[in-house]
């Protein structure tokens, strides 16, 4: 009887890999398809290649910078910058969005002036950084973490807002406390906005890392695609695009896979 039990178990994990194997590889057939298609408009000259230069010469062009020039070096430092301004604009957003959801009085108070800030861009505050922080590394992390502040901030607050009021009755039922109505109730319930915010914020993360690496930098990923836009090299340019795109998606992958295992007792439509 065990035999046969751990038998099926067994061929239940081969299907679970297959069928994983099987999304990822349908995953890569449209990728796959435009590179085909980008590489053929090349080679027939269709498409001049200063404007968009072939995937094969992206692809030499990125092992020539990773091995005759800097780009570990470069990546390494827009990587950091990345991490410390999510960490801090993250977490910041992530406490104001808990005291805020949590308290309506705090909510009065500060969400206003949150969401005027919020609506306003990036790239318009970068004079007041340089002004205010100078060209070092402190207004490039600064401006990130405004960024990333703002989409956990509001997916938070509108997590723990979204809560169902009838579990509340539910939970007068079961006696919980003020500490368990937190912990059992609320945040659970408010995880799948709470995480939402997080990749968003992980994404504009990468894009304010451009506009930070556009103050005055003279390393990052993003300085290596405005040195190369100056002397016409449109293939560092994609390499540059295409670590940002790369690693953008490793970092949204790696809180899907967060999402699933934190996530597990929803039952939602999957298509």
């Amino acid at each position: 009887m065990n035999k046969l039990k751990s038998a099926k178990e067994k061929a239940a994990g081969r299907r679970r890999e297959l069928a994983n194997i099987g999304l990822l590889l349908k995953g890569f057939i449209l990728p796959v398809m435009i590179l085909v298609l980008w590489e053929l408009t090349g080679v027939l000259g269709i498409i001049s290649e200063t404007l968009l230069p072939r995937p094969s010469i992206i692809f030499f062009t990125f092992i020539d910078l990773l091995t005759t020039g800097n780009l570990a070096g470069h990546f390494q430092i827009s990587l950091l910058r990345a991490l410390g301004g999510f960490l801090l604009g993250g977490t910041l957003g992530l406490l104001a969005g808990l005291a805020v959801g949590f308290n309506k009085n705090v909510e009065d108070t500060l969400d206003p002036t949150l969401q005027m800030l919020r609506t306003i861009p990036t790239l318009a505050v970068i004079p007041l950084f340089i002004l205010w922080f100078g060209f070092g590394e402190l207004s490039k992390i600064l401006l990130i973490a405004k960024g990333a502040f703002f989409p956990l901030y509001v997916n938070t607050f509108l997590g723990i807002r979204g809560v169902d009021s009838r579990l509340f009755s539910v939970a007068k039922v079961l006696e919980f406390n003020r500490w368990k109505q937190i912990t059992l109730l609320i945040l659970p319930a408010a995880l799948p906005n709470i995480l939402l915010g997080l990749r968003l914020s992980l994404g504009v993360a990468w894009l304010a890392l451009v506009a930070a690496e556009l103050m005055g930098s003279s390393q990052g990923v993003g300085y290596l695609i405005m040195d190369a836009r100056q002397f016409s090299q449109t293939s560092v340019v994609f390499v540059g695009i295409i670590i940002f795109a790369v690693f953008g998606k490793l970092s949204d992958s790696f809180v899907r896979v967060f999402e699933r295992k934190l996530l597990k007792w929803q039952d939602n439509f999957q298509g």
